[in-house]
């Protein structure tokens, strides 16, 4: 069941500014397709509108080819997963899972068979009896997806579902996540700010900034190849860097790196720079290799299994750089020493903007 959302506008008050503007993409079917933005880039707006949540001032919503875009919500095949759970207080798991199915007048023995059949999906075969304070957050979670898949949803809509529960829980139910999208097989959508979230289990990403689409494709494309300076800035965590094109080269602070085919000599240009493109070696003045040294290392930072190096580059911008922490051992330097650092990679775009 494929979505396609075309020009797609929103406003919540007459002159504002939309929250969402001439929106269009399509998610393929049988894919996890992540709307990845900052907030306010207009996530939830968009999943709202597909659910039938919201009604859009223009454009149109398609379901399976269907226009969906006035139906009423009951009549559009979706379930809707939200961050705050949404399960009733007073009702049993069993019974917060029934829910949509009792609301469709199916039979008892249809109803305890599909309940049974989610129970076992979520792996939560024991706790059917319980109320949701009864039950953790990664349990409760597992159970407001059970809700919305018992009707056998043509598009499953997700916003921000793990975004309440802790880092472990969340690790945990990401993993979860893929293999029920795995048994299943539903069209999900799903809304987050996280990136790791987004690269990790999504087969089609679209970033949103503004109320726009800046970049729809796969994880991998978006990555690899961001084509605006907002998506470099925002996927990777980069450093930005200003220069100038200097005999073909883009020279930004004391690091050379590719320029763009189309840029001439003089123009100016920003890099966005991953931290793990840069490679570092200790300085002629270290121990090392006697590369000419472009930095100074300002901060050492270990984070888990490697360390994140604030470096200060003779031009007076700064980068940050992570290095596996085996390989951090190896280099031997401290606070203040001088390095050299080489840019493996760089993603450079011609003109003197703002991001």
């Amino acid at each position: 069941m494929s979505v396609i959302v075309e020009k797609l506008t929103k406003r919540f008050s007459a002159g504002a500014t939309p929250a969402v503007s001439d929106v269009s993409f399509q998610a393929p079917p049988g894919a996890i397709t992540t709307l990845l933005g900052p907030s306010g880039a207009g996530k939830s707006t968009i999943l709202r509108a597909i659910a039938g949540l919201e009604t859009p001032d223009e454009g149109r919503i398609l379901i399976d080819g269907v226009d969906c875009t006035d139906l009423p919500v009951q009549k559009r095949g979706v379930g809707v997963v939200f961050q705050s759970y949404a399960l009733f207080r007073h009702m049993t798991v069993r019974e917060n899972i029934a829910f949509g199915l009792n609301v469709r007048r199916m039979s008892r023995g249809d109803v305890n068979a599909r309940v049974d059949e989610m129970l076992k999906l979520i792996q939560l075969e024991e706790l059917g009896r319980r109320t949701p304070s009864q039950l953790s957050g990664g349990q409760r979670q597992r159970v407001a997806f059970a809700r919305a898949l018992a009707i056998r949803p043509k598009v499953l809509l997700l916003d921000e579902p793990f975004g309440a529960l802790d880092t472990r829980v969340r690790e945990e139910l990401r993993e979860w996540l893929q293999e029920l999208h795995e048994l299943t097989g539903v069209t999900t959508l799903l809304v987050t700010h996280d990136q790791e979230e987004a690269l990790e289990i999504s087969q089609h990403v679209v970033i949103m900034s503004e109320g726009r689409v800046a970049q729809a494709g796969k994880p991998e494309d978006v990555y690899d190849s961001p084509v605006t300076p907002f998506v470099a800035s925002f996927v990777g965590g980069t450093s930005i860097l200003k220069g100038h094109v200097r005999e073909g080269r883009a020279e930004v602070g004391s690091l050379v790196v590719a320029a763009p085919q189309s840029a001439r000599e003089g123009e100016a240009v920003r890099a966005f720079v991953r931290p793990h493109d840069i490679k570092l070696a200790r300085s002629i003045n270290g121990n090392g290799n006697g590369g000419a040294s472009t930095g100074r290392v300002e901060r050492l930072k270990p984070v888990g299994g490697y360390v994140k190096v604030l470096l200060k580059l003779p031009s007076g911008d700064s980068v940050t750089v992570e290095v596996p922490r085996k390989e951090f051992d190896e280099l031997g330097v401290v606070e203040g020493d001088s390095v050299h650092a080489d840019v493996r990679a760089a993603r450079v775009f011609v003109g003197d903007f703002s991001i």
